[in-house]
């Protein structure tokens, strides 16, 4: 198949064709995964989630709507499923990533131990300072970061202003840079 835009997939998959899922699929597996990880601090409720969200694409494949872009309409619908979540186990999304350990990070060969070190470490703060981020400024940078999205379309999947998204990455990169600075200096 080598139709390549995900509007077009979407609709292909509704008519049948089997391969466009799978490569909708292969698309937005890994960003999603690793939002979901990075949200709720679980592997296996990141999985769940995942499977959850591709599974209710499925059954929502006949009535996509034609005048809205894919991304946006997957991600609004992954990020509905995080609030359920959320929601039914009557809590607030969560301030730590808990079990997220720098070896999942996958290390150049060249790399020496002591500076291999460094960079675990480094890891480690830097996903501690995400973890402590206020969660909308958490969120817009996790979806800018993870999904490439623009400031429009975070905007609109999250119900916001232009502005008061760029507003949220411009504090979360600057508590971001000032805590690895601060982190570098000790």
């Amino acid at each position: 198949m080598s139709i390549t835009d995900d509007n077009a997939l979407m609709h292909a998959f509704a008519r049948g064709q089997t391969d466009a899922f799978d490569r909708l699929y292969d698309r937005y597996r890994a960003p999603l995964l690793r939002f979901y990880r990075r949200q709720t601090g679980s592997a296996e409720t990141a999985e769940e989630l995942l499977q959850e969200a591709f599974m209710r694409l499925i059954r929502t494949r006949d009535s996509f709507p034609h005048d809205t872009p894919f991304r946006l309409y997957f991600w609004r619908l992954a990020r509905n499923l995080l609030i359920d979540h959320y929601r039914r186990q009557h809590r607030s999304l969560p301030a730590s990533y808990g079990d997220f350990h720098p070896e999942q990070v996958a290390a150049d060969e060249r790399v020496q131990p002591d500076r291999e070190a460094c960079c675990g470490q480094q890891v480690n703060r830097l996903l501690q300072l995400i973890s402590e981020l206020p969660t909308a400024q958490r969120e817009a940078f996790l979806l800018r970061e993870e999904t490439g999205m623009g400031l429009e379309e975070i905007a609109q999947l999250t119900d916001s202003s232009r502005e008061t998204v760029k507003s949220r990455l411009r504090y979360a990169v600057g508590k971001l840079r000032q805590g690895m600075e601060e982190f570098t200096r000790e």
